[in-house]
């Protein structure tokens, strides 16, 4: 079975970076898409970042583009999550995830199927 490993959180001061990182480990790993989404207290679940494994191409919630930087490492089927200009509504349990299906939807909770622990950022004023 598929595991999934977040680190990298902390708390850091607003305008600091951040990378997070995601180590899938298993018998078998075999995700078409890997995805970063995050839980502030007493919101939803969203999505913030995706991946094509295979392909590489990125996508992004709008509130961290320019900011934020997905990306992967296919060798160590580790995924970071390269977070730059921190804002103190950034902060959030942030969340690894892993999509199998063929048919990806990059932004959909219900899509992924192997998910992370969590990890907390919290980002200061």
């Amino acid at each position: 079975q598929v595991q999934l490993v977040e680190s990298g959180g902390g708390l850091v001061q607003a305008g600091g970076s951040l990378r997070l990182s995601c180590a899938a480990s298993g018998r078998t790993f075999s995700s078409n898409a890997m995805g970063w989404f995050r839980q502030a207290p007493g919101k939803e679940r969203e999505f913030v970042a995706a991946i094509i494994w295979s392909r590489g191409r990125t996508y992004y919630t709008d509130s961290v583009k320019g900011r934020f930087t997905i990306s992967r490492d296919n060798a160590k089927n580790t995924v970071y999550l390269q977070m730059n200009a921190l804002k103190p509504e950034d902060t959030a349990v942030y969340y690894c995830a892993a999509q199998s299906s063929t048919y990806i939807v990059v932004d959909s909770i219900q899509a992924y199927d192997r998910w992370g622990q969590g990890t907390q950022v919290t980002v200061s004023s």
